[in-house]
């Protein structure tokens, strides 16, 4: 069996996504085999393609497809052939038609013109996707909608010019419909994100929750420096660590300020890990100046997974100050950072809403505070600090959950037994539409 999985991701990448996209692709080669994989390349790809001649197409101004191979020291999976794909142009969307383009030749070349169905197309955005549910009879027999965020939700956070633009909002709109309509399974992150795909018209049965999960062989357990007497000095900065991109739906802003607060009373030192564009770093920096912390905030670019594992260790405490707007409360996720910290044993403290109940309960795994809150984080970490048994009762109980439902071998179970599910309900469907034309077909002896 032929599966193409398609993603206008960078890929290998220390992100999240990336991360995601690592589990299921190797979930599905591992299980069937012969899978395609379609990203973007990695940053370090990307700029060793940009530094070598391509062709133009004289029609469609873009580049010709070029394979990216994978190299064995960036990333390679059993069952699996990688394509990275350059985006070039200086517009979102200018990138977006690019890849689409680029996509489209591909599958020219290898599946000609006439353009051979697949058994599965398995695409995680309308970006590379549309295109695809448009002409859905001519690409596959099934398809695969990974739903992890939906861009007339989330593009405003990225863009914030976008937010106004009413034509854009409903074009995004539109072809979300199209590609939820025509998805024959549709997976998703939390019972927040299903509920909202429901409102949006999807069958509950074509629907399929499937968390996030983390590697605790890499995230491994470690009990928490809190635990030692010698960490409750209160002459020792509280080391606090953020992991994840700087957009504003994650509160980072709100992570400063509690820091700010925190300080009046004791010292602590904040650490932001990840991705940051160059105006979210300034506007940071700015802003832990104006509060006068500035010396107790730093700003570090994304790491390895093995490296924030080693840094979540150093920590006495992780932050995810996710914020109440519809990003997190109406579309939904699964955020990663929040699996990352209970698995690694570092105390939580984090958003009371949904999506975070729906891992962490509070007081049991982790400390739950009102979103939106600067004080309310200063008194989750105060707790932490003031409380000496509390910071290893979270660990403890934060690990053995995330063991229990929240690995990534289970939720690549999960994605191999929705996709062995489609499957044989298509085989049934065939059988029938091959029983119904046999039954209506003209005996031999008339």
């Amino acid at each position: 069996m032929s599966i193409v999985y398609l993603s206008f991701d960078r890929f290998p990448s220390p992100k999240g996504a990336a991360t995601h996209i690592d589990a299921f692709v190797r979930a599905l080669g591992g299980h069937f085999g012969n899978v395609t994989l379609i990203t973007i390349p990695s940053e370090a790809a990307s700029l060793a393609l940009r530094d070598s001649p391509a062709p133009h197409h004289p029609r469609l101004l873009v580049r010709h497809p070029v394979a990216v191979n994978s190299r064995a020291s960036e990333w390679q999976a059993d069952g699996v052939t990688h394509h990275s794909f350059e985006a070039p142009g200086t517009q979102f969307f200018e990138r977006v038609l690019s890849f689409r383009s680029q996509i489209w030749m591909w599958w020219q070349q290898h599946f000609g013109r006439k353009q051979n169905r697949l058994p599965i197309v398995h695409f995680r955005s309308i970006f590379e996707g549309y295109p695809i549910a448009r002409h859905k009879s001519r690409f596959c027999r099934q398809l695969v909608f990974e739903v992890n965020g939906l861009p007339s939700i989330e593009l405003k956070y990225r863009y914030p010019n976008c937010a106004d633009d009413r034509e854009l909002l409903r074009k995004l709109i539109h072809q979300e419909q199209v590609c939820l309509d025509a998805a024959d399974l549709v997976l998703t992150v939390s019972q927040v994100n299903a509920e909202h795909l429901q409102d949006r018209g999807v069958p509950r049965d074509r629907i399929r929750v499937i968390p996030n999960g983390v590697d605790a062989n890499m995230f491994t357990y470690r009990a928490p420096p809190l635990v030692n007497p010698a960490a409750r000095n209160q002459d020792r900065p509280l080391r606090i660590l953020y992991s994840g991109t700087m957009s504003s739906w994650q509160g980072v802003g709100l992570a400063i300020e509690a820091v700010a607060s925190y300080l009046r009373d004791r010292p602590a030192q904040l650490t932001l890990i990840g991705h940051a564009r160059p105006y979210q770093r300034r506007d940071l920096l700015q802003h832990a100046w104006q509060l006068g912390v500035q010396n107790s905030v730093e700003i570090l670019d994304p790491v390895s997974r093995t490296t924030l594992a080693d840094l979540h260790h150093q920590a006495d405490v992780i932050l995810a100050p996710l914020t109440h707007n519809d990003r997190n409360t109406v579309q939904g996720c699964c955020p990663l950072k929040v699996l990352e910290a209970m698995s690694s044993g570092t105390p939580l403290v984090a958003s009371d809403l949904p999506v975070v109940r729906e891992l962490a309960t509070a007081d049991s795994e982790a400390i739950l505070v009102r979103p939106g809150s600067a004080k309310a984080i200063k008194d989750g970490l105060l707790r932490l600090a003031d409380e000496p048994n509390l910071a290893q009762r979270l660990s403890v109980a934060a690990r053995q959950r995330v063991e229990q439902y929240f690995t990534w071998h289970r939720a690549q179970t999960s994605l191999t037994n929705a996709y062995d599910s489609l499957l044989s309900v298509c085989s049934a469907n065939s059988a029938t539409r091959l029983s119904n034309a046999s039954s209506r077909a003209p005996s031999t002896s008339e």
